[in-house]
């Protein structure tokens, strides 16, 4: 292995000028730092992480808790971060918040207490009391991503503003008769852990609102958040003869879900139903889906940005963007749905 004395020696400088010229700190002239760096690339010399924390006093390291790596939208947050982290030359170490307690304790307790990460990101989720302040308690840079969680620097996309856009997409068709797949109950363990869910839900609420519909006209049915579970919610909303003319479904997978259901029970999307979602899925585009793109990849990078930056001082969060794509998944209503549009109240 090269050693820095080898590239101090081949460049000509000395081991000072050289770790001060790869960290980036301290006074080197432009041709003295390309020099160097050039030679430490043709040498093969990659900096030793432990030496760089003493000389430092950074790990250059990022800690990341999430609650599963295997759901699209956060495998692709977490793309984001990591290129975000990786092209700054830091590493990622994760943390998964699952459900068990003592698991989730442990990360807390123990984890991020052995001062391994410089700074932290938490990816859309809901933590407790508790966990919020053993975070703000660290004395480390940390960063909420997709739910806003006091007194955290937090950056999160306004997921009431989202809901109320895509149904408010649908009401502007002409839908009267509309449903909602996502969460329509609270956390059954006393939690806010259904946080973003029920902003989506209060969307649609207000979206209904501000169309003249009564809330208690339209349908709202439970899901997981999965392409499976949105199915199943469908399924129960479209196999009966008041079925609802739109869908505004809480996240892509499920509105992917809801239009494989309508295609199950050999009804068009959007002759028969208009489906709507939220993510901006990579498969929203095959299956011609209207959606609200919050961009997650991107959001990864500005959370990797945003932690880096308040490394170096508190900087403050602007919110996400977010952006109503539409496509082919929905239209206005068919005169076939009349009946129930009167019976909900709307115009026929």
């Amino acid at each position: 292995m090269v050693s820095i004395d080898e590239v101090a020696r081949a460049a000509g400088v000395s081991t000072a000028t050289v770790s001060r010229a790869l960290s980036g700190r301290g006074q080197v002239s432009a041709g003295t730092r390309s020099r160097v760096l050039d030679t430490a690339a043709a040498l093969g010399y990659v900096v030793s992480a432990p030496a760089s924390s003493l000389a430092s006093g950074r790990a250059r390291n990022i800690g990341v808790l999430l609650p599963v790596v295997d759901r699209w939208f956060f495998s692709t947050v977490l793309a984001g971060i990591a290129s975000g982290l990786q092209s700054a030359g830091y590493d990622i170490t994760l943390y998964a918040l699952t459900d068990d307690p003592v698991e989730r304790a442990a990360v807390f307790e123990t984890f991020l207490r052995r001062r391994r990460v410089d700074g932290v990101i938490a990816i859309a989720m809901s933590l407790d009391a508790s966990e919020v302040s053993r975070l703000a308690g660290l004395g480390l840079p940390v960063v909420a991503l997709g739910a806003a969680q006091p007194p955290l620097p937090s950056l999160s996309v306004d997921d009431v503003a989202v809901a109320r856009l895509a149904t408010g997409h649908l009401t502007r068709l002409g839908h009267r008769a509309l449903a909602h797949i996502g969460t329509v109950h609270g956390a059954e363990d006393g939690t806010d852990r259904e946080h973003i869910p029920s902003l989506r839900r209060r969307g649609f609420e207000l979206a209904l609102a501000d169309a003249g519909i009564p809330r208690s006209s339209a349908r709202q049915e439970q899901a997981d958040f999965t392409i499976e579970g949105g199915h199943a919610a469908a399924m129960r909303l479209l196999d009966r003869d008041d079925r609802p003319t739109a869908i505004f479904a809480a996240s892509d997978e499920m509105a992917i879900g809801a239009m494989i259901a309508a295609r199950d029970l050999g009804l068009s999307v959007p002759g028969d139903v208009s489906v709507v979602g939220v993510d901006g899925h990579e498969l929203s585009g095959f299956f011609g889906l209207t959606t609200v793109d919050q961009f997650p990849h991107d959001q990864g990078l500005r959370a990797a940005e945003a932690v880096l930056a308040a490394l170096e001082a508190p900087t403050p969060l602007a919110a996400l963007p977010f952006e109503l794509v539409v496509r082919a998944s929905t239209g206005a209503p068919t005169p076939g749905a009349a009946a129930f549009r009167r019976a909900a109240g709307g115009a026929p």
